[in-house]
C-alpha cells in the first residue's frame, strides 16, 4: 500500500532539492517520491535521478520541459499511485517525526476502513535566514483527531486559510473534482486547494508540525517586488477562483463551506488589490477598477459580499488616495504581525 504521494515540482531547484527529498524519505515502503524536473537548467536533474537510482522502489523521476509549478503539479497528480497526494515544493520540506505520526494516522484509518478525504495539518512560516518561525494551527477551526464535516468546523481567523503546505486530498477526490492547473503561471496554489473542496466530504484536522514554508529568497514567488511584476499571473488566478466560486458545485455549498470559498475568494481579491495599489500607477489602479468590475459583472451577490467583507473591501476603500493610504498602514502592520512573506 502507497499511502502518500509526494509531488515535488522542482525547477532550478539544486540548492534546496536534497533538503527536501531527505524530509520525505520513510522507513518503509509507505510513500513514493515523484520529482518533476520542470526544465531545469542547473544540477537538478541529476540530483533527481541520483535518488531514483539510490532508492528506485520509492522514487520516481519526470523530466518535462519547462510548463511551470502547475503544470508540474499535473504530472505528478497523473502519475500519483498513492491514497493521498501532497505537494512539497522543492525549497520545503517536512518535519520527519510528523511525518511519521501522520503515516501511522493512514495505517489506523485503513485498517478500521476509514475514510478521509481532506487532512489538515499545521504548517510553519520558516524564514530560516533571520532564525524565525511562525507556526500555523487549525485548533479553533477544526477539532483534533475528530472526523468532521464541513458542517461541524468553527471559524477561520483572519490568518487562517487552506492553503497547499497544510492541506493533504484523498487522490481520487483531487481526480473527481477535476482540477487542472494552467501552465506558466504562478500563484495556482491557491485553485489546487480550492477547486476540490467541495468534493471533500469529511475532514480530519492532525495537530502536527508538519510542512516548513521556506520564506526569504528574493526571487520567491511571495516576494513583494516579485509578486508586483507577476500581477497579471496573480490577476488571471483571481478571475479563475472567481469562476470556480459561481460555479453550480459551489454555489450549493454546505453553508459554512460556501462561507469559506467566498472568504477565500476575498482573500485572492485582497492580495490583487494591495500590489495592484503598491504598483501605484494609473494603469495598476485602472486593472484594480477592472478587477471589481468583473466581480460585479460575474455575480452582483458575490459582488456586494467582497465588498462588504473586512479584507477585500478593506482593500478597495471609497476614500480615495486617503483610503489607499489607510489600506497601506494596516496592511505593513499585518504583516509585522503574522510573518507571512
Amino acid at each position: 500500500m502507497i499511502y502518500i504521494s509526494f509531488v515535488v515540482p522542482s525547477y532550478n531547484s539544486e540548492d534546496y532539492l536534497e533538503r527536501c527529498v531527505d524530509t520525505l524519505m520513510p522507513d518503509s515502503t509507505d510513500i513514493e517520491i515523484i520529482i518533476v524536473d520542470d526544465g531545469s537548467k542547473d544540477r537538478t536533474g541529476d540530483i533527481a535521478d541520483s535518488y531514483r537510482e539510490k532508492y528506485p522502489d520509492t522514487v520516481r523521476v519526470v523530466h518535462k520541459e519547462n510548463g511551470g509549478h502547475g503544470s508540474a503539479v499535473n504530472k505528478g497528480l497523473e502519475l500519483a499511485r498513492g491514497q493521498y497526494l501532497k505537494v512539497v515544493d522543492s525549497d520545503d520540506w517536512l518535519d520527519t517525526e510528523s511525518l511519521k505520526k501522520l503515516i501511522a494516522h493512514l495505517k489506523e484509518w485503513e485498517s478500521s476502513k476509514t475514510r478521509i478525504d481532506l487532512i489538515m495539518c499545521n504548517y510553519i512560516y520558516d524564514h530560516l535566514y533571520e532564525n524565525k518561525q511562525k507556526v500555523m494551527t487549525y485548533k479553533n477551526v477544526f477539532k483534533e483527531n475528530v472526523i468532521m464535516g464541513w458542517d461541524d468546523i468553527g471559524h477561520f481567523s483572519p490568518s487562517q486559510y487552506i492553503i497547499m503546505h497544510s492541506a493533504m486530498f484523498r487522490t481520487d477526490v483531487l481526480r473527481e473534482s477535476g482540477v487542472v492547473l494552467p501552465e506558466h503561471t504562478f500563484y495556482v496554489d491557491n485553485i489546487f486547494t480550492h477547486q476540490p473542496l467541495c468534493y471533500a466530504k469529511s475532514i480530519c484536522y492532525l495537530n502536527l508540525d508538519l510542512y516548513h514554508y521556506f520564506l526569504g529568497r528574493d526571487d520567491q514567488s511571495v516576494n513583494e517586488q516579485v509578486l508586483m511584476k507577476r500581477i497579471d499571473q496573480q490577476l488571471k488566478v483571481n478571475k479563475m477562483i472567481l469562476d470556480r466560486v459561481t460555479t453550480p458545485e459551489e454555489r450549493k455549498a454546505p453553508k459554512k463551506l460556501r462561507k469559506y470559498l467566498i472568504r477565500n475568494l476575498s482573500i485572492m481579491t485582497t492580495i490583487s488589490c494591495l500590489h495592484l495599489l503598491m504598483i501605484g500607477t494609473d494603469e495598476a489602479l485602472a486593472k484594480r477598477d477592472d478587477l471589481w468590475n468583473t466581480i460585479k459583472q460575474k455575480d452582483k451577490q458575490v459582488y456586494r459580499q467582497l465588498r462588504y467583507h473586512t479584507l477585500s473591501g478593506g482593500a478597495y476603500l471609497p476614500f480615495g488616495r486617503l483610503g489607499d493610504k489607510l489600506t497601506m498602514k494596516v496592511y505593513r502592520l499585518a504583516k509585522s504581525i503574522y510573518k507571512f512573506n
